[in-house]
């Protein structure tokens, strides 16, 4: 336990808990979305507590399943043998990753076709299509697709350098905390019965991976409700948030498609980078923000033109007011 409590382990867990903060958003904005189609606010909720609650237990659970086979989830399943037409080796972490960001393409587009044929927009949200189990089980879910990205991450932080013990069949006889070469020179200065060598592994600080999802899964319960009612106060952010919730998909289909190797005419697929999305996603909301800014002062000077008797003084005075009501507001 003490070496859990050193500077090093101290700030590996700042940076787990950093790492889960930024990677947790586009899952609490699924979650959100998610919970306001129960209907019922009180259930809407109940559904956000319980969905996150349910969903950082299995986070911890597929944590250790991760950690104890993570060989066989790179193992490939079967593979495409297309040749110049459509090629790739696929394995049980690309196979979930291409479904997850199918599904999550899938769930936008359905959201944005949704509100844009819809004939009430202020009676478009909380149908009541969902049902509080169907809700909690799509967030559960999709929290197990998102779980994927943000524990491997974590795994690469919380990684430390070690070694297997290894006799002249190739058995494990134990396990070195250290690099290969200090394995090396232990097994010189005391040598273990039947060793013949060491191999290089990894070892992962797994109770720090653990508080850290605890901590973040805590925190998105805190959360969730503020960002439910932001969406629900400022329904022109809506769109904004599933075009957001749609790149993440398009990160993850192209993450699935690259860990599968996957080639269409000869034309290899690469992940999206994580910089490359963060600066679409920042751009978007930069130009959101300005545009129903703008808009809003359009509406503002319309709607002062068409009840003032004179059109360009009234036009003036609506956008004053304007000005004088934000300013009033950030201060």
């Amino acid at each position: 336990m003490a070496e859990y409590l050193t500077l090093e382990a101290l700030f590996t867990l700042f940076m787990l808990i950093l790492l889960q903060a930024v990677l947790g958003f586009d899952n609490l904005l699924y979650i959100a979305i998610e919970s306001n189609k129960v209907g019922d606010p009180k259930d809407a909720k109940k559904v956000r507590k319980w969905g996150i609650g349910i969903a950082v237990v299995f986070r911890i659970v597929l944590l250790f399943v991760i950690v104890g086979l993570f060989g066989a989830m790179a193992a490939p399943l079967f593979a495409i043998p297309f040749e110049g037409i459509l090629e790739g080796e696929f394995t049980l972490q690309s196979l979930v990753t291409l479904g997850g960001g199918g599904f999550i393409i899938y769930t936008a587009i359905k959201e944005i076709h949704h509100l844009l044929a819809v004939d009430h927009i202020e009676h478009s949200e909380g149908s009541g299509k969902r049902t509080v189990a169907k809700a909690i089980a799509l967030i559960v879910i999709m929290n197990l697709v998102f779980s994927f990205d943000s524990i491997l991450s974590a795994m690469a932080i919380a990684s430390i350098d070690a070694a297997n013990i290894v006799d002249s069949a190739g058995a494990t006889l134990g396990v070195f905390q250290g690099s290969i070469v200090d394995c090396k020179a232990a097994l010189i200065a005391d040598p273990v019965a039947g060793a013949v060598g060491c191999e290089p592994t990894k070892s992962y600080q797994v109770p720090l991976m653990v508080i850290a999802i605890v901590l973040s899964g805590l925190a998105m319960i805190f959360m969730a409700d503020a960002v439910t009612n932001f969406l629900k106060k400022n329904r022109m952010y809506e769109v904004l948030g599933l075009f957001i919730l749609f790149l993440v998909g398009v990160l993850l289909v192209t993450e699935g498609a690259h860990l599968a190797h996957l080639e269409i005419f000869g034309f290899a697929i690469d992940a999206m980078s994580k910089s490359s999305f963060y600066l679409v996603v920042g751009v978007l909301i930069v130009t959101d923000v300005l545009s129903n800014g703008y808009q809003k002062r359009l509406w503002a000077q319309k709607e002062a033109e068409i009840l003032g008797a004179d059109s360009a003084k009234a036009g003036l005075a609506a956008v004053d007011a304007y000005k004088a009501k934000k300013k009033k507001g950030s201060e």
